[in-house]
């Protein structure tokens, strides 16, 4: 069984009442939910991690070499600015995936380059919760 780690970075806590004109009004446990049904189709196993610290998430993938099978992470907006969360994937050996519920490219000039996207196998931005089930197959397609 793979074993996925799924990380959910800033602020995303507060989806459903947090700018719902560009979440949406899904909330992080109905993402969560949908992950689940999708990864038990699968016969996968997910660790889900929610954090607003940029250190607490460098430690997560740290720690995460030998335990997990790939890496699932919505970095939100440590995309733009973490070096450290992009050495941390950089770093660790383990495939990951990068989801965005918006589309970054189509919104403020400073959301438009990604510092994860370089040491990540893809990215996946602009299909709401689809963004996550969609980066959830393709990490475990890789996996195969």
């Amino acid at each position: 069984m793979k074993k996925i780690l799924v990380i959910h970075g800033p602020n995303l806590n507060l989806l459903g009442i947090r700018e719902p004109a560009v979440y949406g009004k899904v909330t992080l446990n109905s993402i969560d939910k949908e992950l689940k049904k999708a990864a038990k189709k699968r016969k996968a196993s997910l660790t889900i991690k929610q954090s607003n610290h940029e250190g607490q998430i460098v430690d997560l993938i740290g720690d995460a070499r030998g335990r997990f099978s790939g890496i699932l992470i919505n970095p939100a907006a440590y995309t733009h600015t973490s070096v450290a969360i992009r050495d941390a994937i950089a770093g660790c050996g383990i495939p990951a995936v990068e989801v965005h519920l918006s589309n970054i490219y189509t919104r403020e000039e400073f959301r438009k380059k990604s510092l994860v996207s370089p040491v990540v196998k893809g990215t996946v931005a602009g299909f709401g919760v689809n963004s996550y089930i969609l980066g959830l197959e393709a990490l475990l397609d890789l996996l195969e």
